[in-house]
Parts: C-alpha cells; structure tokens; sequence
C-alpha cells in the first residue's frame, strides 16, 4: 500500500496542503490561516482534502508541517491526531533540516525560510551557491552555500502590499495581479497602471537583488 506524506505549510496569509509520494508532490491546496477555528473545523477539513484527492486517512504515512504561525501549530497537531491518527511532526524542531545555520541567531530564521533553502539545495545540488525566492506575505531570499544557509533579506509581500494600498486609499481600484499577454509595461487605465506597477515592480525588484 503506497504512503502518502502530507505537508503543511503554515504561513501568516495561507495553509498550503501537499499531498506527496516520496518526492513527488500529487496535488496541493490552500486554505486561509485562521486562529480561530478549532481543532475539529480542521480535522474535517483534512478529511475534505484527502476525500477531493481519492485518499482517506489510512493512506497517510506521516504528516509534516513548517510553520511562522505559532498560534496555529497546536490546532492543526490536535486535528492530525484526532482524524488522521498520525503525530504532526515540525520542521525544524521534530526533523532538523540539515543546513549549516549561519543566521547570527540562528532560532530567529523562520521556518519556512529554513525549509526553501533546503529544499532547494537538493534541487540544485550542482551549483555551490543558490538564491531561494518565495514570493509569501513577504518576498524572502535566502542564500545557500555550498551545506551552509548564510542569511537573505526581507522584503514586502506582492499581496500584502497589494491589499495595505487598497485598504488605505478611497478612489483606487481592487489589484488583481493580471496583465494581459503582450501588453505594454506602461498602464494606461489606473487598474492596468496598478497591475502592471506591482508585477513588473516587484519583477524588477527580484531581477535587481539578483544581480547585486
């Protein structure tokens, strides 16, 4: 009987939900992180993931998660317990992820950060040195050398941005991130030039820390 590995991402915006097969991601989902649901809502919520993916709890092998959300780890731990029969194990903390940790204090690294860095490392084994980019509530990069995770820097999050310069400002329309195929870069409505300011900003932003 095969084992599938269910992942949690826990991040401050979303829950993102990995389905796996050794290395292989099946399929993902995301959810809204919420505080304030309860340990059941959860529970059935994972029974709903795993019912959409043809799974039931017996097919789960083992559950993972990385997590920037404190509040919300023991929820989600009491709902794999209750539903799914299987301890949530944290990484770091329950799995150590084998990075040399270079941070100045190094329990201040978030989890997540951690966690892409590595993952990144074993998909690139090749190259030395490598930039991870995720594009979250915050836009991280995060610097890997060689088995050594050296630091990275933190930037403002495309949808967070997005939805501080909407929740501030009376006459701006909604941002929906989309720019039409061979479309120019200068906006000619104050939605394209909303759209097109965030996309191909935080595109320039990537490309120029890149190449500092």
């Amino acid at each position: 009987m095969t084992q599938h590995f269910l992942l949690f991402d826990i991040g401050n915006t979303n829950v993102k939900i990995g389905i796996a097969v050794e290395t292989a991601v099946l399929t993902s989902y995301v959810l809204p992180t919420d505080p304030g649901q309860t340990t059941d809502s959860i529970g059935l919520r994972l029974l709903e993931v795993l019912r959409h993916a043809g799974l039931g709890p017996a097919d789960v092998g083992a559950c993972v998660a990385s997590s920037v959300v404190p509040g919300v780890n023991p929820l989600i731990r009491r709902a794999c317990e209750r539903y799914l029969y299987r301890k949530l194990l944290f990484a770091p903390g329950d799995i150590a992820i084998p990075l040399d940790n270079r941070y100045e204090r190094p329990a201040e690294v978030g989890a997540d950060r951690l966690v892409a860095a590595y993952a990144a490392r074993r998909l690139y084994p090749g190259p030395r040195s490598l930039v991870s980019v995720d594009f979250g509530t915050a836009t991280t990069f995060d610097c890997v050398e060689g088995g050594a995770y050296l630091g990275g820097l933190i930037c403002p999050g495309v949808l967070s941005s997005a939805g501080a310069l909407s929740s501030r400002t009376a006459k701006l329309p909604r941002i929906s991130l989309e720019v039409e195929e061979d479309s120019p870069v200068i906006g000619r409505s104050t939605t394209t030039s909303l759209n097109h300011g965030f996309i191909f900003g935080f595109a320039a932003m990537t490309e120029g820390v890149l190449a500092a």
